[in-house]
């Protein structure tokens, strides 16, 4: 970790990883200072923010979202205000910045995400989409440009507390024979498939363990979460997909394991608290205080685990068979996915059509090699394209029908 006090920005400040970001960081007042903040549109939100921590910068998605901050801001505090992606680009990049908190969801978070990697940034990555979309371009760029990438995920997060040290010659897999990433279940775990079809999107955001944004608790709820969490493993610890397993484990107590070939299996424990992985990443190699509550194994009691079931949560084999299926399928996944949960959550369709539309979407989108960023953002829009087209079709059969 670079000694001293570190500039940190935020990409996603007023979502929940960037608010629990911003209270690690608050505990730790003589180690870290806050660069710059952003948000899509919630402009109250990152006003509050800019007020309590002062940063150099703020960025918001659009033009009138930026002039409505920067009058509020006016006379309160110093912050410059700036807009959309090459702003983001910006405070990802600029040579004051040690760490980037990549925890913009989904596509949107992969430009600035990748700028931070070409700048060399520690990177604590939160945007799974980053490796899922342009896994291979954003690893050459990390290992290009020497950027340090932590995951923040908790499952990858867990991973690497659980891996060896690195060797002289940069090894980290010695003696690994896989890793097993573990799932809640999500609210739906004991549904019928009845009841996964009449599931709402309040159920689906009501997640039994964690605190998270509504499009994330919608991909724990289909198990897509760990579909792409299982891409992300690939890449994050050069895995071969038969290397990652996963297993329900509804306590959310065990992050997640790794076993090696002694027949030893080390796990990470602890509550079901994102500051725990936010701190490790802004302290690594050291631990910070977190303000996360001790783990108390004697009143949870209990620790249970059970296979995934792929025939009731299709969403989990989609991924795999994207992963098999390689280079652009990933992207495409990913689009179509963001497509069809928006959908969901709209009311537009019901809660099992969401891995109806990713099947037909990748069945129907074109395979490429993703050698460049412009070839991923392509694959992204048209995948976004044949989704929507897929959505009207089904809009169509259910007024037909």
């Amino acid at each position: 970790m670079k000694r001293g006090f570190t500039k940190v920005t935020i990409l996603g400040s007023t979502g929940s990883i960037g608010v629990n970001t911003l209270d690690v960081i608050s505990q730790h007042p003589d180690l870290f200072s806050v660069f710059a903040l952003s948000a899509k549109t919630s402009v109250d939100a990152l006003e509050s923010q800019c007020l309590k921590f002062s940063p150099e910068y703020a960025v918001v998605s659009n033009q009138s979202s930026a002039d409505i901050l920067r009058n509020r801001l006016k006379n309160r505090c110093s912050t410059e205000v700036i807009h959309g992606e090459e702003g983001l680009i910006f405070i990802s990049s600029a040579e004051e910045v040690d760490t980037v908190m990549a925890s913009i969801v989904g596509a949107a978070g992969l430009s600035s995400a990748l700028a931070a990697a070409l700048a060399g940034k520690r990177i604590l990555l939160a945007n799974k989409e980053s490796l899922v979309m342009a896994g291979g371009l954003f690893m050459e760029a990390v290992q290009l440009n020497k950027a340090e990438l932590l995951p923040i995920d908790s499952e990858h997060n867990a991973i690497f507390q659980c891996l060896p040290p690195e060797n002289s010659d940069g090894a980290r897999l010695d003696g690994v024979v896989n890793v097993t990433l573990t799932a809640s279940g999500g609210p739906f775990r004991n549904f019928t498939y009845e009841q996964i079809a009449r599931a709402t999107p309040e159920q689906a955001c009501a997640h039994p363990n964690w605190s998270m944004g509504k499009k994330i608790s919608v991909d724990s709820a289909t198990l897509m979460n760990k579909g792409l969490e299982l891409i992300e493993a690939c890449w994050l610890f050069d895995l071969d997909v038969d290397q990652v397993k996963i297993v329900v484990h509804p306590q959310s107590i065990i992050h997640s394991m790794v076993q090696y070939s002694d027949g030893s299996v080390l796990a990470q424990l602890g509550n079901p608290d994102m500051r725990t992985p936010i701190s490790y990443g802004l302290g690594w190699p050291d631990r910070l205080r977190s303000g996360v509550a001790p783990l108390d194994l004697i009143s949870i009691a209990q620790l249970d685990f059970e296979e995934p079931d792929e025939d009731r949560f299709p969403c989990l084999r989609l991924a795999k068979e994207a992963v098999e299926a390689g280079g652009t399928a990933m992207a495409t996944c990913n689009a179509a996915n963001e497509i069809a949960v928006e959908a969901f959550l709209a009311c537009r369709i019901g809660f099992n059509h969401i891995p109806a539309v990713i099947e037909e979407t990748l069945s129907r989108a074109e395979v490429m090699q993703p050698t460049s960023l412009q070839i991923v953002k392509e694959t992204d829009r048209e995948a976004r394209r044949i989704a929507s087209d897929v959505l009207i079709d089904h809009e169509r059969k259910r007024k037909g029908s």
